[in-house]
């Protein structure tokens, strides 16, 4: 029996285990309202709205993913393992860095800038290999982004420090599956190969043969493939930007940057020049 000096004690301690059971309660009951679904709200066909850090698309599909286009089957994992050699999905924490550097304003609208640049390359070199120039622009939009300081300097380049290089992040492997450099290359053909990763307009029509390559290895059909309204066309652009980057929580963010009204401003809005006014 507690001694009665100490009931203030005992006393403390109830209420601090009451407050934790109070915080459980409200806990399970906004995840109990988080998972009631919006039978009321807007309807997507596909899925495509992003569950946040806590969902990976590697996990089994639950109640109402059935037609998630992000969701791998075991089968298909194993499929990609086997033929193309992939990868599982980024450490939390390396997740939640990235979510971070995407929250940067001023980031986002350099990268965008850049992307200007080469916005009539993309739509040339997407028409020309029947690419979607969407999916094109959110790689390099997201690759730029999340590019490391000084990994395109030249002489870091060609130091070996990196294995991937220019704004699409394409590794010298890239040119070997395209034919344009030699599995046994000399050290000067690696040379004028990483000067081409490093060439930003070279480097992205290397992506988007990239992406044409995977497109006849995988079957898929050989025209731009649209994500709004076709589910399987989501899913193979899925599949791409998983192969593209090789990490299960890759294509979710890709195929949210599909979907930015900036991006498609971009690539698609005609800008008219302003007449001068008259004097």
């Amino acid at each position: 029996m507690p001694n009665p000096t100490s009931y203030p004690r005992w006393l403390a301690l109830g209420k601090r285990l009451v407050g934790v059971r109070r915080l459980t309660g409200v806990a399970a009951a906004l995840l109990a309202v988080a998972s009631i679904p919006l039978l009321n709200g807007p309807k997507t066909p596909l899925l495509l709205l992003d569950p946040g850090l806590s969902g990976s698309i590697s996990s089994a599909p639950g109640e109402g993913q059935l037609g998630d286009p992000l969701q791998f089957s075991t089968d298909e994992l194993k499929e990609l393992q086997r033929r193309f050699g992939v990868h599982g999905p980024q450490p939390r924490l390396a997740q939640l860095f990235t979510s971070g550097i995407d929250q940067l304003e001023p980031l986002r609208s350099h990268t965008l800038g850049r992307l200007v640049e080469l916005r009539p390359l993309i739509l040339a070199e997407s028409q020309r290999q029947r690419i979607n120039p969407v999916l094109v622009a959110a790689v390099l939009f997201d690759e730029m982004r999340h590019a490391k300081p000084g990994e395109d300097l030249p002489l870091a380049a060609h130091s070996g420090l990196f294995s991937t290089h220019g704004p699409a992040q394409l590794s010298l492997g890239e040119m070997v599956h395209q034919g344009l450099l030699p599995p046994n290359a000399s050290e000067a053909e690696i040379t004028e190969a990483r000067n081409q990763l490093l060439d930003p307009e070279r480097n992205v029509v290397l992506l988007v043969g990239k992406f044409a390559r995977l497109s006849r290895a995988l079957e898929l059909p050989q025209r731009p493939l649209q994500a709004s309204g076709n589910p399987r066309d989501a899913k193979a652009l899925a599949t791409l930007a998983y192969l593209h980057n090789g990490k299960l929580d890759y294509p979710r963010r890709i195929l949210r940057t599909m979907q930015d009204p900036e991006l498609h401003a971009l690539l698609y809005a005609t800008r008219k020049q302003v007449p001068a006014p008259l004097i």
